[in-house]
């Protein structure tokens, strides 16, 4: 067997192929894969390999390989130095190792982030959910999940050989364009104006040199610009900020404002969210993300989405290898590529998500557990389906994602697809699916969150209306007496997972069937940069249980155990065997209460995989639940109407405040 030792592992060196870990978007893993896909391709394209055969990506400083064995390799991205046994040779083509040969690429020596190291033949991995691509935040993929360390032997697949038909360079004309200055082609959508932004904030979207902060990494490339107007003055029941909306998927490219913090969402980031995005980075520009540095200026120029740059084209007509945008006339449809009447009377909104995918939402912008019901019929519908060119479906509160692939359906097709298909449902009445309870134990107001709030005040910002103390601006917001309030009805509530992958992992985004027990708050401006594995938190009218350490929003409350079998493959109790993640669509969660310690030992018995989730097969009925409402409607409607007036004097604190761009009408 060919193997590799890694002598200097250089900054942050991971396996990554292409196109990564597909087909899991709804559970909120990420595809991963690399940043810079282009030259990735490139690279293996040189050596004869498959574009997708798996390599290394190298963040700023690349490392120190040794090849016992020989093999051929090409080193593609951004420009470092790269040596072999201490004679520098080109990057970009096809170089012989020798047997014993040492490769060395040292830093980045120019404009850009990553280089790419591929060796003929490949990297050989195991694959974890398909694929060997490395998801560092969930600590699987890739050589153990982790990036490479001094020591590790890698093994390489059989090389496919030299052959005169395959290029032993790529032309400087099929290199991409790596610059500080970057144009990056963006369709409109899905949340563009009049509805979420002013014409001049989109104006100034497209309008803006951005300039890259340094705080970003393959979750997402985070710009500094001009804080938005917003069309509208809050969220209503998805949180208190006018950026806060009804969870829904995202797209890896698109501009997710998170408050008034635009991030460009990357590779390893999160599937499920509650911010809105006006525009998305069309697939053959993506990979412009991967090469972004802090400093780095970027203009975000509209295109039809019909006219994007290929993404299947790597040759040197490749118009995304240019540093411009050529073709610079948008949709000009705000992002909306239909809208009609359902089955049933329902306004259905089809929305663009880039030139690759659509975000089909149901009826207005509320909280509505039968227009959750009708996007689960719709969702299961055209997975029954296997719709040819369909490469994702990921079901949010009111809406539902679909990812296409442009050269086998169009989006014409598909909007038509969908309009047939949602004729074709069953009346949302008789709507009768499988609902499990799930009893989770939780601690209260756990010390891991108080450390979480702590570096956020010392290290993002302290003076946010939630600090130092997430539970008591939860009852504050809220109209509540006490903080106890506030525990008891976390405690007493049934929450219905309506979404997975809210942050990552089978992370459940989830709502209280009661709506007297749907306490609303907003979530952090700017997010939070770590948030505990498992911490629990409310979001607008959503609590979210975290699949895994990383940023974050929701307002803490507590922490509970896993929600995902980090031993997968192998078994774990309370997991379906072959399935890491523990909860589905439409699960009913009830919590219990633990001390802080009681749960570290519960935790600790999940991860060694003997721990035990009480689970209760059962069904959610919409007829039996719009009786629920109905009974107890003036209940329901005197605990909203204290909220509210809890809600509207908040909004009004923070009016005068100044955390809103300009002053709002009270």
């Amino acid at each position: 067997m060919t193997t590799i030792e890694v002598m200097r592992p250089g900054m942050l060196t991971t396996v990554q192929d292409w196109p990564g870990r597909v087909g899991y978007w709804h559970i909120g893993v990420p595809p991963s894969g690399p940043m810079d896909d282009l030259s990735f391709r490139i690279g293996n394209r040189v050596l004869g390999n498959s574009e997708g055969a798996a390599g290394l990506e190298c963040t700023k400083a690349g490392p120190a390989l040794r090849f016992p064995d020989g093999a051929r390799v090409c080193v593609a991205g951004a420009a470092a130095p790269v040596a072999l046994d201490g004679t520098p040779v080109p990057m970009w083509q096809s170089v012989t190792v020798p047997a014993g040969g040492v490769l060395d690429v040292g830093m980045v020596s120019g404009p850009g982030m990553r280089c790419y190291v591929l060796i003929a033949g490949g990297l050989q991995e195991l694959e974890y959910l398909g694929s060997a691509a490395t998801f560092t935040l969930g600590c699987f993929g890739g050589h153990d999940g982790r990036p490479l360390r001094a020591g590790d032997v890698l093994a390489v697949g059989v090389d496919p050989g030299p052959a005169s038909a395959r290029p032993a360079r790529a032309t400087i004309e099929e290199q991409p364009a790596i610059g500080h200055r970057w144009q990056v082609a963006v369709t409109e959508g899905p949340h563009a104006a009049p509805e979420f932004f002013t014409r001049a904030d989109m104006a100034a979207i497209v309008g803006t040199d951005y300039t890259v902060h340094f705080n970003s990494d393959r979750t997402g490339v985070r710009l500094m610009g001009p804080k938005p107007q917003w069309a509208r003055t809050d969220g209503g029941e998805a949180g208190l900020h006018p950026s806060n909306i009804h969870d829904n998927a995202y797209c890896v490219g698109t501009l997710d404002f998170t408050g008034d913090t635009p991030i460009l969402l990357g590779p390893d980031g999160p599937s499920l969210g509650g911010f809105v995005c006006p525009v998305t980075v069309v697939r053959g520009d993506r990979w412009k993300l991967g090469q972004m540095a802090p400093g780095d200026t970027v203009r975000f120029v509209p295109v039809r989405a019909d006219r994007a740059p290929s993404l299947g084209s790597i040759d040197a007509n490749r118009r995304a290898s240019l540093p411009l945008v050529i073709s610079t006339s948008s949709d000009a449809d705000d992002g909306v590529l239909a809208r009609f009447v359902g089955a049933e009377g329902t306004d259905v909104t089809v929305r663009r998500a880039g030139d690759g995918g659509m975000l089909v939402e149901y009826g207005p912008m509320v909280l509505d557990l039968a227009m959750r019901a009708r996007v689960h019929v719709l969702y299961e519908s055209l997975s029954a389906s296997a719709v040819p060119g369909v490469t994702e479906l990921t079901p949010g509160v009111r809406s539902l994602q679909v990812q296409f692939d442009p050269a086998v359906v169009s989006g014409p097709e598909l909007v038509d697809l969908l309009a047939r298909t949602e004729e074709s449902l069953p009346a949302t009445d008789e709507l009768v699916v499988p609902s499990r309870s799930v009893h989770l134990p939780l601690s209260w107001d756990d010390p891991a969150t108080h450390e979480a709030i702590q570096r956020y005040i010392h290290g993002v910002r302290a003076d946010a209306p939630w600090c130092p103390w997430n539970i008591e601006f939860i009852r504050r917001i809220n109209g509540l007496a006490d903080v106890e309030q506030v525990h008891d009805i976390v405690f007493g509530a049934q929450y219905l997972v309506l979404g997975l992958g809210d942050v990552y992992l089978g992370a459940p985004v989830a709502t209280p069937l009661d709506p007297r027990h749907r306490l609303v708050t907003t979530k952090y401006n700017p997010a939070r940069t770590w948030t505990p594995e498992n911490a629990v938190g409310i979001g607008g009218a959503y609590l979210c249980i975290y699949g895994m350490e990383g940023p974050g929003g929701y307002q803490f409350v507590g922490r509970t155990t896993q929600v995902w079998n980090h031993r997968h493959p192998q078994d774990s109790r309370s997991f379906e065997p072959g399935t890491p993640w523990l909860l589905r669509y439409f699960d009913r969660i009830g919590f219990y209460p633990v001390s802080a310690e009681e749960l570290l030992d519960l935790r600790a018995d999940m991860a060694a995989g003997r721990g035990d989730v009480a689970i209760t097969d059962g069904t959610f009925s919409m007829a039996g639940y719009q009786q629920f409402l109905t009974h107890n409607a003036s209940g329901i409607a005197e605990f909203r109407a204290q909220q509210a007036e809890a809600f509207t004097a908040e909004r009004h604190a923070w009016d005068q405040a100044g955390e809103f761009a300009s002053p709002l009408a009270s």
